[in-house]
């Protein structure tokens, strides 16, 4: 029983042995990109139309149209309205494209009882490299 038992620790400890090995990621510099955020009247209209089906629970797309590509983060149904989104990041690097936002409650004051559907729409330069929603 004892020589099962050593035998079974053994053949363990070479698995896990094995199965061990250190991976290191490492990201490259990230530069900056220019943006526009649109307002409703400058998206595409099929973008619009993939925006209203999608705006009751949180989604994130990308959009292209020519060169220009569109990302597009929504925060589905909110209680009211007064939301606001701000972008915090808007970068690549030769991996990827870097997309981060933030959703900003309203104030006591700017409150309403209808509900929204917050959502940004930010236009870039099309890049090959994929996208990634922070």
């Amino acid at each position: 029983m004892k020589k099962a038992a050593f035998l079974l620790w053994i053949v363990a400890a070479l698995l896990a042995l094995s199965g061990c090995r250190a991976i290191r990621i490492e990201e490259a510099e990230r530069t900056p990109l220019k943006y526009t955020v649109m307002d409703s009247a400058g998206i595409p209209e099929e973008a619009a139309a993939l925006i209203e089906e999608k705006k009751a629970a949180e989604f994130q797309m990308v959009y292209q149209s020519g060169e220009d590509m569109y990302l597009i983060k929504g925060y589905g149904r909110q209680m009211s309205g007064g939301y606001s989104i701000q972008v915090t990041d808007l970068s690549a690097s030769s991996t990827a494209v870097f997309f981060e936002t933030k959703l900003i409650g309203p104030s006591k004051s700017s409150q309403s009882g209808e509900p929204s559907y917050p959502y940004i729409v930010v236009k870039t330069e099309y890049r090959e490299e994929p996208v990634q929603f922070q």
